[in-house]
């Protein structure tokens, strides 16, 4: 039961740790979602926009930092 709570305590510290770098640096990702590969369709009346570059950076990101995540609890 400990090893539960170390884990969430974890994420906590983490998700922490990104909202802060969000905050601190959040007019310097305006990249983020704007990459080549993320659909963008405008017409009149009618807009669509779908992030497929941005949603695979981030996922990949993420994978790694829960892989690392998994390696130091062991």
């Amino acid at each position: 039961m400990e090893s539960i709570g170390k884990f969430i305590l974890a994420i906590g510290g983490l998700l922490v740790l990104i909202g802060a770098v969000l905050w601190a640096f959040g007019d310097q990702l305006g990249w983020l979602g704007n990459l080549p590969g993320d659909i963008k369709v405008e017409r009149p009346g009618f807009s669509f926009y779908m992030p497929i570059t941005t949603m695979l950076l981030i996922s990949l990101s993420l994978s790694l930092v829960l892989w690392v995540v998994s390696k130091v609890a062991r």
